[in-house]
């Protein structure tokens, strides 16, 4: 089989045999980033054989450009998303892989064989670990390893069953595998600032044990798995249900989130922010939020008010700038976990999927970070009935002095960035949850409309 796959990988007519699985299957996928919109073709970009000739199975190595129309109000057609695929390939699949199943091929050079998804598959998944336990090249694949950290073999894989923008695979809850679903070339900031942040001695994040690329894109991270560690949103929703306080917990993530900007701070460069970058920043956050109204129908009534906070941070100029530096960009509840022993870490550095790579890179004012933090607090508070608004107010006011306490400031004394950053974050939210998750909508549209009157 492996000969055949691997003699697959240079045929023209691979991707042409695969195009009417992947349409099917594709936009069925939590982290395809391009549902709404009908994919009309796919371009290869790349493709490798993992596996050595001769083996029953399959597991191709795809980098694929799925080719869709353009979104209404854009006038030009950018480049094609591109996606990470790792197929495994039998000629029947046993019963336990049922549920991996992505079609049959009947053309081309694996015509007759069963196309699945490869992660869900023990054996393939656990040849990722070999391959970044030996570093070296398979074709265009490069696997990278930190030279001081071991890597035991043979860890029994699992694929998390919560899929979100990325997929992730836990090797014998030692080491968790994070892949990049929607690669694009550059710097992949949850390789790139995890390791300014080892190399500067932060404990507040795991530090990367192994990494693999193709080119310019970066494919999977490596790092270690925090075993039995309770992810901060869960121990909200908790919280929440038994009525119990958690200010304590809001005020250590904001000492958390202080410590972790102050490292970054010193690890990578930061800048001042005179009037012209400020005024740049706002129009920013206007844009956005025309493109999300024009999208959105339910948003066009705020826009005017929420525009109101923008004209105010534009107005700000160069009294009140402040610094800008590299920030986690996608900071919430579920992007903290607790130790057993209540230390807290930060993981997924990726920044926000749907913004461009060039901006999720760009240094920001650390009040970014902290109204994701404010906007996720009252994301818990609404998904929990009765809606308890004194309880999103206490974890907020906690978290601002859990930050001042650790030396990054009090947010609240700067109410017009922090209100302009906090009204960003709902823009984007109703935007994502249009798209993605329409029963969520009402949960960023509730803080729409607070902001939009200028209430607290």
């Amino acid at each position: 089989m492996s000969e055949a796959v691997t003699h697959a990988t240079g045929h023209p007519e691979l991707i042409e045999s695969l195009d009417p699985l992947l349409r099917e299957w594709l936009p069925r996928q939590r982290w395809f980033s391009g549902k709404g919109r009908p994919v009309t073709g796919f371009a290869l970009v790349s493709a490798t054989e993992l596996l050595p000739p001769g083996s029953a199975t399959g597991f191709l190595h795809l980098l694929v450009e799925a080719q869709q129309p353009l979104v209404p109000g854009q006038s030009a057609a950018g480049p094609a998303d591109c996606y990470q695929l790792l197929l495994g390939v039998r000629r029947t699949l046993p019963p336990h892989l049922a549920p991996a199943l992505i079609g049959h091929l009947g053309s081309g050079p694996l015509a007759g064989s069963t196309v699945y998804e490869g992660l869900r598959d023990p054996r393939l998944a656990g040849l990722l670990l070999e391959r970044l336990r030996m570093p070296g090249r398979a074709d265009g694949l490069l696997f990278e390893r930190d030279p001081d950290s071991e890597i035991a073999a043979g860890l029994t894989p699992r694929m998390l069953g919560a899929e979100q923008s990325n997929s992730s695979l836990v090797y014998g809850d030692t080491f968790i595998l994070k892949l990049f679903r929607r690669v694009v070339p550059g710097d992949q900031p949850d390789l790139e600032l995890p390791l300014a942040l080892a190399r500067a001695g932060c404990a507040r994040v795991p530090a990367p044990v192994a990494w693999f690329r193709q080119g310019p894109h970066v494919l999977g991270v490596l790092v270690p798995y925090l075993a039995g560690a309770e992810d901060g949103w869960e121990l909200a929703l908790r919280r929440l249900a038994k009525g119990d306080d958690f200010t304590a917990e809001a005020r250590a993530l904001g000492r958390a989130t202080a410590e972790v900007h102050s490292a970054l701070a010193g690890a990578l460069p930061t800048v001042s922010l005179g009037r012209a970058q400020t005024e740049l920043i706002a129009a920013g956050m206007l844009e956005r939020l025309e493109a999300a109204a024009q999208a959105v129908p339910a948003l066009r009534p705020y826009a005017p008010g929420l525009a109101v906070a923008f004209d105010a941070l534009a107005d700000l100029g160069d009294t009140d700038g402040g610094r800008a530096q590299r920030v986690h960009g996608d900071l919430h509840l579920g992007q903290f976990l607790r130790a057993p022993d209540g230390v807290w870490s930060v993981i997924d550095f990726e920044g926000e999927p749907a913004r461009p790579l060039a901006e999720r890179r760009r240094p920001q004012p650390p009040v970014r970070d902290v109204a994701g933090m404010l906007r996720s607090f009252d994301y818990a508070a609404r998904s929990h009935r009765p809606w308890s608004p004194d309880w999103a107010a206490g974890c907020r006011n906690a978290y601002c002095a859990g930050y001042a306490e650790a030396g990054g400031g009090d947010p609240r004394e700067r109410p017009e960035l922090l209100r302009a950053y906090e009204t960003d974050k709902a823009v984007y939210e109703v935007l994502y949850e249009a798209r993605h998750r329409p029963d969520w909508l009402p949960v960023p549209m509730a803080a729409i409309r607070r902001l939009a009157f200028g209430e607290a």
